[in-house]
């Protein structure tokens, strides 16, 4: 079912969904490798790197998705008027796929800054604090509310069990992810003194559980592009 589903929109180059989705899914692969690296603890200096190549194409795909939510459909009446322009990023904080959009955009561009930063040398536990492990969390932070936003906007109701709507779950396995990016970010604080290794596998654990969850949930989103879905 969910092979159809996929091969349903494998290749919908015209439609800006199948590019998000794709987008998506590629900075997924990026994490998902990256943090199989570092659990191997194999090639751990470049697996930072493929963290930062990952978080690129996780910020394009998430302003595609703002700018799309800035310029959807008006109602009849504003078209009407002649009053709609397009908007690159929008204002529109009482709409909740706007505000989901938003959030999920700002968080990706901390990730892009965090990642970035990790690949400096030498940074002391109060330098990675500041550099990686805040923007991190806050990241994360902002990914877990856009998540549920979109959650919440599909079903209609802060909680909604709908697994025979596609959109949903979408929705539900992206909100999986934002869930474990959180739990991650959470456990990769950096403490004076020699490292946990539990801690530390299990915060590379729930980022590669996340990116998992957001490949599927990318995958998920190219049938979406359909319109003959």
């Amino acid at each position: 079912m969910l092979a159809r589903l996929v091969a349903q929109g494998a290749w919908l180059p015209q439609e800006l969904n199948w590019w998000i989705g794709v987008l998506f899914a590629i900075g997924a692969v990026f994490f998902c490798v990256a943090s199989i690296f570092c659990l191997l603890d194999v090639a751990t200096k470049a697996a930072n790197v493929v963290y930062f190549l990952g978080s690129i194409p996780f910020t394009l795909a998430a302003y595609f998705q703002l700018y799309q939510a800035a310029n959807a459909d008006p109602l009849p009446s504003v078209a009407s008027e002649g009053s709609f322009r397009r908007s690159y990023f929008g204002w529109q904080p009482s709409d909740i796929g706007w505000l989901s959009c938003a959030t999920q955009f700002v968080g990706t561009l901390l990730f892009n800054f965090n990642t970035f930063d990790a690949m400096l040398p030498s940074l002391s536990w109060f330098e990675q604090d500041l550099l990686v492990w805040i923007p991190n969390l806050i990241g994360s932070a902002l990914f877990l509310v856009s998540g549920y936003l979109a959650f919440i906007e599909v079903g209609h109701s802060y909680w909604a069990w709908m697994p025979k709507d596609l959109s949903w779950w979408v929705t539900f396995v992206n909100l999986l992810g934002c869930i474990g990016f959180m739990v991650s970010a959470v456990l990769a604080i950096t403490l004076p003194g020699q490292p946990e290794p539990l801690r530390v596998t299990l915060s590379i654990v729930f980022t590669l559980q996340g990116a998992f969850c957001f490949f599927w949930g990318a995958l998920l989103m190219l049938p979406e592009a359909s319109p003959a879905k």
